[in-house]
């Protein structure tokens, strides 16, 4: 299992997510460009001293991403986004599966929406838009992890 964040708007999340994952001794991949620093105090600020513990890979653009993410046979890219029609809930995830997530200004383009093997949402309210990008990693991640009995100490 894997998280995936696709250029990332704001730091604080992403320093949340990073912190997530180290607990969690989840992979990390970025895909650049952020919109801001990799050595922002927001970010360090989020993730606290937790960046030591983390496999993180950061990769230049999507292109550069795609190739990488190629080179693992088994591998699917599971897109969390507002436009899909299958729940989380009722999905099966796998063992080697990457979660992605988008840039919370603009989500993924439709090239990448495209690219993912899967597409889930997280069942809301109809008169909402969205929840927090790093609360909606999270709340799949867990079931993620849960249905792979691969939590941390399991």
């Amino acid at each position: 299992m894997r998280l995936v964040l696709f250029q990332p708007d704001i730091a604080q999340n992403t320093g949340t997510l990073l912190r997530l994952a180290a607990c969690l001794d989840v992979p990390v991949d970025i895909i650049e460009p952020c919109g801001f620093h990799m050595n922002d105090r927001r970010l360090r600020r989020a993730a606290l001293d937790y960046l030591h513990a983390l496999d993180l890979t950061r990769h230049a653009s999507w292109d550069a991403y795609a190739e990488a993410f190629s080179q693992r046979r088994s591998a699917r890219l599971v897109l969390l986004t507002t436009r899909a029609e299958l729940a989380y809930s009722d999905f099966a995830f796998g063992p080697d599966d990457s979660l992605m997530v988008g840039r919370e200004s603009a989500g993924v383009p439709e090239s990448v929406h495209q690219a993912a093997h899967a597409r889930l949402r997280i069942p809301m309210r109809p008169d909402l838009r969205s929840i927090n990008v790093a609360l909606a990693a999270a709340m799949v991640l867990g079931e993620a992890l849960r249905q792979t009995g691969q939590p941390p100490g399991a």
